[in-house]
């Protein structure tokens, strides 16, 4: 398919006056927001915690994750943790961001769109494992 870049908008939740605007390749083999550490310090972001991340040559590392920020593409927007990653690395955004945002990548155009099937909103699909139309008593008590 090719390399898929798209223009995001990434605001430090805690204060909205924090922001910026960058290129990030769009990686469906990926999970989450990555950031360089330079972007990070820009939008004054609070570290969280650490996780091991594996990269795709199969080496390991332990990374930083900072928070929160709220992430505007294609029309959505949708709040998220962020993984850091050494100054002048490229940013990248995985499959949550996408899948929250329902969003998906058009192979034919290497553009990111709305899902089809919600062109005006995200949709959340929720699979339930009982019946809808039974409360949360009803289904305790026998």
């Amino acid at each position: 398919m090719g390399k898929v870049v798209e223009k995001i908008k990434v605001i430090n939740v805690f204060e909205p006056e924090r922001a910026i605007e960058i290129e990030a390749v769009i990686d469906t083999g990926a999970t989450m927001l990555v950031l360089p550490q330079n972007a990070i310090d820009e939008l004054h972001l609070k570290k969280m915690r650490e996780v091991k991340v594996r990269y795709a040559n199969n080496k390991t590392e332990i990374k930083s994750i900072y928070g929160i920020v709220t992430v505007e593409m294609c029309g959505r927007a949708g709040e998220f943790n962020v993984l850091a990653e050494p100054e002048g690395a490229q940013p990248l955004v995985g499959q949550i961001i996408l899948e929250q945002l329902d969003l998906v990548v058009d192979p034919s155009t290497r553009k990111v769109i709305p899902n089809p099937r919600s062109p005006e909103m995200p949709m959340v699909e929720v699979l339930m494992a009982t019946s809808p139309n039974k409360t949360l008593y009803e289904m305790t008590v026998k």
